[in-house]
């Protein structure tokens, strides 16, 4: 499957984006929140989940152990890559993509350092939610309600530090003048603070 990594010089880590609802690496939002992680120091690798011909199958865009599988293909595939193998490594989920990356990260042996999810549906992570060992952030609109309320209940099944952040005005795309810039920045201080510092290669 085609991605899109870029490492910044002196990374400190490289985050995996797991699109949902269908989206791909080309989505505008994620794309735009990659930049601005790119511009901060973090690496980032935007790929697609599923084929066009799966994507036409709307069962696949909600099969979360699917999509999880693929992101942990590609997940081994970028600690296979010299200018990211020494780096911590995080998820950025949207929609249906959060609830892969959380249950992704709930795989044991797959040492996830952060998760951000925005606008996401960690609540069909089910009960993978409990097993999960990253810290989490779950951004949400506040003009999202019916996603808010399905936040909340999945950070009550987790065993982790986390976290609710509200972008004030925002609907579920975060399409209001600022808000994709407060997801953004959100992320970035989320995966700096818990990205341990990569040791070079010796």
């Amino acid at each position: 499957m085609s991605g899109d990594l870029i490492v910044p010089d002196a990374a400190q880590g490289l985050v995996l984006f797991a699109h949902g609802s269908g989206s791909g690496r080309h989505s505008p939002r994620n794309r735009y929140v990659a930049g601005a992680l790119n511009e901060a120091g973090l690496g980032t690798l935007l790929f697609d989940l599923l084929t066009p011909e799966e994507e036409a199958d709307r069962a696949n865009v909600f099969d979360i152990g699917l999509l999880a599988g693929r992101l942990l293909e590609r997940t081994a595939w970028a600690r296979e890559q010299p200018e990211a193998a020494c780096l911590p490594i995080g998820y950025f989920g949207a929609s249906t993509g959060a609830a892969a990356a959380l249950w992704a990260a709930a795989t044991p042996g797959n040492d996830v350092a952060a998760i951000v999810s925005r606008g996401g549906r960690p609540d069909l992570a089910g009960p993978r939610l409990a097993a999960v060992r990253a810290p989490t952030l779950l951004v949400v609109g506040g003009r999202d309600p019916v996603v808010m309320e399905l936040n909340e209940l999945a950070q009550e099944r987790l065993a982790v530090e986390s976290r609710i952040t509200v972008v004030p005005g925002a609907t579920h795309l975060f399409e209001e003048p600022g808000a994709l810039d407060a997801v953004a920045g959100h992320a970035t201080d989320w995966f700096r603070a818990h990205f341990p510092r990569a040791h070079p290669i010796m």
